[in-house]
């Protein structure tokens, strides 16, 4: 049984939630996001909060999810998420311009990674990729994308990493 639907969404200054049966929208300054919620859970607006229940017995879980779809809209608009990436290996690097992303990671070709609408992509540095956007689930998708051009290898670690993911590094041969 869930008990994240029971907890409200607070609603922070500047950002509108219009709710319908069909649709809700949630519009803030990052963006403006849409959800359709499922038939059996009902979302209601009570001031500053906003609550998630379960229309029948057995859809706890259902509204556990549905209140943290939601508690993520709420947290894109107002807030944004990111992804870092870190890139690793002699001569990789990787260069935003534009809405296009260029990556050399070790192929005989370079890799052009065209970003989604939505999603910005940053480089600090040659060795560094920031995913921005104010949808979680599509920050998420494109870093996941970024990183499969070339995830990182067991012996040496060269390739594309979350920046905080931890890889587990393999003996080599021994003679």
């Amino acid at each position: 049984m869930s008990r994240i639907a029971k907890y409200p969404i607070a609603i922070p200054q500047g950002v509108e939630v219009q709710l319908g049966p069909e649709k809700i929208s949630v519009k803030g300054p990052k963006g403006q996001l849409h959800l359709v919620p499922h038939p059996s859970v009902s979302v209601q607006q009570e001031g500053a909060e906003l609550k998630v229940a379960s229309r029948q017995d057995g859809q706890q879980a259902l509204a556990g999810t549905m209140r943290a779809l939601v508690n993520n809209m709420v947290t894109g608009v107002s807030e944004g998420f990111e992804r870092k990436l870190a890139i690793f290996g002699v001569g990789y690097r990787a260069q935003a311009q534009g809405k296009k992303l260029n990556l050399t990671l070790g192929f005989s070709h370079p890799v052009v990674y065209n970003v989604p609408e939505g999603v910005e992509v940053e480089t600090p540095s040659q060795t560094e990729i920031v995913v921005k956007g104010a949808d979680k689930q599509r920050v998420g998708q494109v870093a996941a994308e970024i990183r499969s051009y070339r995830p990182p290898e067991p012996y040496k670690g060269k390739g594309v990493r979350y920046s905080d993911e931890h890889v587990v590094r393999k003996q080599a041969k021994k003679k």
